[in-house]
């Protein structure tokens, strides 16, 4: 077996394994009866399989470990649900980059196919770093006022809040790890990113 087909044979395989760990995690919020469980969980599950439906219907090039990191990432967030972010203090703190990682990536890719496509657009590297941990932390500012937007009206309907949202000081750490996440795509994405968004650029020429 080459390598690279080894290499998406693992990919599958954590992408899959990841999958049944967040099958579990709704399994136990059902079973708990927890509200915030069951809908994180739930929504991590159809957000673990985007990575592969944009690459068989939408014929998007991505790298083959893609759907596998989206999983894993999504999983985590999962289980924090349970009980880990309230008991491990830095669970938030990786959930955070992990997932700015991924917002930061899809940035990196769009941004860089455009450049392949148009000639008109020339966004030298250091300008694309800036913007993608730029990108990361207002997606993650829309994130905190959604959370916090969603909290109150469920309090204001008379439900439970499906989202937990732990105060000011909390919701600057986690725009602070989110723009960890996106120096993180903007320090490494050349290496992982910049085929696959040059492969999708070329595919618009078309």
């Amino acid at each position: 077996m080459s390598r690279y087909r080894r290499m998406r044979a693992d990919a599958v395989f954590v992408t899959r394994a990841a999958r049944v760990g967040l099958v579990a995690v709704l399994v136990v919020g059902a079973f708990t009866r927890n509200v915030s469980v069951v809908v994180n969980a739930t929504g991590a599950l159809a957000v673990s399989y985007l990575p592969g439906v944009l690459q068989r219907d939408l014929q998007v090039p991505l790298p083959p470990w893609t759907a596998a990191y989206v999983a894993v990432a999504v999983l985590l967030h999962a289980v924090g649900m349970v009980a880990l972010y309230d008991d491990v203090p830095w669970w938030d703190h990786l959930t955070h980059v992990l997932s700015a990682s991924i917002v930061a990536g899809v940035a990196y890719l769009v941004v860089t196919a455009f450049d392949e496509h148009d000639d008109r657009i020339a966004l030298p590297q250091p300008y694309l770093g800036a913007y993608v941990v730029a990108f990361a932390v207002a997606a993650g500012v829309v994130w905190e006022v959604g959370e916090e937007g969603m909290r109150q009206l469920a309090l204001a309907a008379g439900f439970e809040p499906v989202l937990v949202v732990y105060g000011l000081e909390d919701t600057i750490l986690d725009l602070v790890f989110d723009a960890a996440g996106g120096l993180v795509v903007a320090a490494f994405g050349h290496v992982r990113l910049q085929e696959p968004a040059r492969e999708l650029g070329r595919r618009l020429r078309r």
